[in-house]
């Protein structure tokens, strides 16, 4: 397990006289309505055809995520006919959740689902039969697959928390049968990393400065410190794996410099050795085959930069730039490298998914991923970079809408990425081209304290939350309108968990420069935001402290009370619409009803929807459809887009209208 958490990076995702009625809001709306039909929701937003297409270890089969009645299940198919895919699942209730592996038998997966977005993702085998087996607790634990090998083709390494939610204990389980022994209790440890044997190798826990403390399990059982990480450098190093002979680590490793190369450590000299780096970007990914050999490390500064390792990586690199264009990722391996499934991201057509056969040296196409997009304008996501007022470069990508709705500079929405150690990426956006073809310009902002850009650039974030990382998106809306690409009169801002902070921080910090407010299960108080986090949270909570600020301090508490949007509610004027998942637990939905509580006592005009089986994101695709139709309408109101009426976009989502409906067309209250 990697010290870079998935759960510790991201966090998260009078009318007149208060601006309700803008001079252009419903000349806006009609003018949209009468303009031509905007494409439609669905094609955006809709679940794709193919998700994460995957090959078995022997390559005979392969296996993808794809709709059945409307849910996303896992089907497979043979590679000698891709096109005859069969559902292993048939979930009916909530999608399968995105990740899951082939074991080594080649005829089971090992998949996980949740329960209405509660992220407790219980674990399960499903074998070429369709028959499912139960891996973990059935209920109320959040369980990942921590170690597959050829060496144990029916077995797997799982780890979950159903003993103590803090932590997450080793188990050795049947894949055929669902038997699981206890292999590791673990009392104290955050993350754990085995090698190919099964065996404990290392584990990390949090000081309280935030640094890592890395320990190494000897033979009897003894643990001996291993290496420190400082906290500027936890979201750059990652520790990835082992050789499979065990006696080589491979990380990715920010320690005495700024952008995280990809490093091999000798276990027995500690000698370290550096792979892959790039001189703009962090090596973010490390790819590797089936036997744990290093093929290449892969950057992202504005566009995906592989950094081969081995000679015939780059060579499979080439083929694949030969056969068209795109940003290339890999899927996975057979066994031998014999055989892999890339993937082609694209931002004006759809991904595409192939088969590299390394034998024949050729590359097949398998499946488009969207096909409902064929014929539709899209348009180009630009990468762009945007000066800071304090010198920082902040990277973003721009895109303009074919045919502004209204005529002259069209309304500009900053869409903010959530976290925020995250970072927007190019390809397929579906928010921008959304809201593109409805006559929008969107500028989405790597602020300070997004990842890959260095270790200084994540620790220019801290103690920074509503401050200088604010600062960065106004100066990407300066920036913007210098640039002549949008109206500073029609100025939406649109985000999502720290995105939706920032939309908060938005309306009570610079109300002067937005005229509508989209926030997204966001961040009303930090006091409580902090009071309320996931117990699997709690080990690693001394980073948080240190980067945010500390709510156990006076001195800190008075600074996270500072930077919380709801002690500056009396300067919010203009129209906002907020989302909630009623089951989120990453922000609870306390969040969104203490600021909607603010406004409306206040009388600022507020729009409230909530969604009671979602959690930190909308999954099912009848809630997202729901959502956007909603946002869309409130959009169009206020920035006079072209909008596409909700009609039966609410058909099957548990969609509730909790305040304002009154507020936007097409809802009541």
């Amino acid at each position: 397990m990697p010290l870079t958490l998935l759960d510790r990076r991201g966090v998260l995702r009078g009318a007149a006289a208060l601006g309700l009625a803008t001079p252009f809001a419903t000349a806006g709306l009609r003018a949209s309505l009468a303009a031509p039909a905007p494409v439609p929701r669905r094609v955006y937003f809709d679940d794709p055809d193919y998700q994460n297409v995957q090959i078995s270890p022997d390559g005979e089969r392969l296996s993808y995520l794809a709709p059945l009645d409307g849910v996303r299940n896992l089907w497979v198919a043979p590679l000698a006919d891709p096109k005859a895919g069969r559902p292993l699942t048939r979930a009916t209730d909530r999608d399968i959740g995105w990740s899951y592996r082939w074991a080594y038998t080649n005829r089971h997966l090992v998949f996980f689902r949740d329960h209405e977005g509660d992220e407790n993702w219980r674990g399960y085998s499903v074998d070429q039969d369709g028959a499912a087996v139960l891996l973990t607790p059935e209920s109320g634990v959040k369980s990942f697959v921590q170690e597959l090998d050829p060496r144990f083709p029916d077995e797997a390494l799982l780890r979950h928390n159903a003993r103590d939610k803090r932590f997450f204990d080793l188990y050795r389980v049947n894949l055929v049968s669902g038997k699981a022994d206890l292999v590791f209790d673990n009392k104290e440890y955050p993350w754990l990393l085995t090698d190919s044997r099964f065996r404990l190798r290392l584990a990390g826990r949090y000081a309280k400065a935030g640094s890592c403390e890395v320990l190494e399990r000897h033979e009897d059982g003894s643990w001996q410190p291993f290496m420190t990480v400082p906290i500027g450098d936890l979201d750059g190093t990652n520790l990835i794996d082992f050789s499979d002979g065990g006696d080589t680590l491979y990380l990715l490793d920010t320690r005495g410099r700024d952008k995280a190369a990809l490093v091999a450590i000798d276990m027995k000299t500690r000698q370290a050795k550096v792979l892959a780096e790039d001189a703009e970007a962090d090596i973010e990914h490390a790819e590797f085959d089936r036997e744990r050999h290093p093929l290449a490390g892969r950057a992202n500064k504005d566009r995906f930069r592989w950094h081969p390792v081995d000679d015939a990586m780059a060579k499979d690199l080439d083929r694949l730039r030969d056969f068209a264009p795109g940003d290339t990722q890999f899927l996975n391996r057979t066994l031998g490298n014999r055989r892999a499934v890339a993937y082609f991201d694209r931002d004006t057509a759809s991904g595409e998914y192939v088969l590299l056969d390394r034998e024949a040296g050729a590359v097949k196409p398998l499946y488009i991923q969207r096909k409902s997009l064929a014929g539709v304008p899209l348009r180009p996501l630009e990468p762009v970079v945007i000066p800071a007022r304090d010198g920082l470069k902040l990277n973003g990508y721009l895109t303009r809408p074919g045919d502004p709705a209204s005529g002259g500079k069209p309304p500009l929405l900053l869409a903010i990425h959530g976290g925020p150690y995250a970072r927007d990426s190019w390809g397929f956006n579906s928010t921008h081209q959304w809201l593109a073809d409805r006559g929008y310009a969107v500028l989405s902002i790597n602020y300070r304290g997004s990842t890959g850009f260095g270790k200084a650039f994540v620790t220019a974030a801290d103690k920074q939350w509503g401050g200088k990382m604010h600062d960065d998106l106004i100066d990407g809306l300066d920036w913007a309108i210098a640039q002549g690409i949008g109206d500073p009169a029609r100025v939406g801002f649109y985000g999502g968990s720290y995105g939706g902070y920032s939309a908060l921080m938005a309306a009570t910090k610079t109300p002067e420069r937005f005229t509508c407010i989209v926030d997204v299960f966001g961040i009303s108080n930090l006091i409580t935001f902090m009071k309320t986090i996931p117990p699997y949270w709690g080990p690693w909570f001394s980073i948080w402290k240190n980067r945010p600020g500390d709510p156990d301090t006076e001195e800190g508490r008075a600074f996270l009370t500072e930077r919380s949007p709801l002690t500056h509610i009396d300067r919010t004027t203009k129209p906002i619409l907020i989302a909630q998942g009623m089951q989120d637990v990453r922000v609870v939905a306390a969040e969104s009803e203490q600021m909607v509580k603010a406004l409306q006592q206040r009388g600022v005009p507020v729009t409230y929807i909530s969604f009671r089986d979602e959690g930190h994101g909308f999954v099912r695709p009848e809630n997202r459809l729901a959502f956007y139709a909603v946002t869309e309408a409130f959009l169009a109101k206020h920035l006079g887009g072209r909008y596409q009426p909700i009609g039966d976009d609410f058909n099957g989502s548990t969609i509730k209208i909790e305040a304002g409906g009154e507020l936007i067309p097409g809802l009541k209250g």
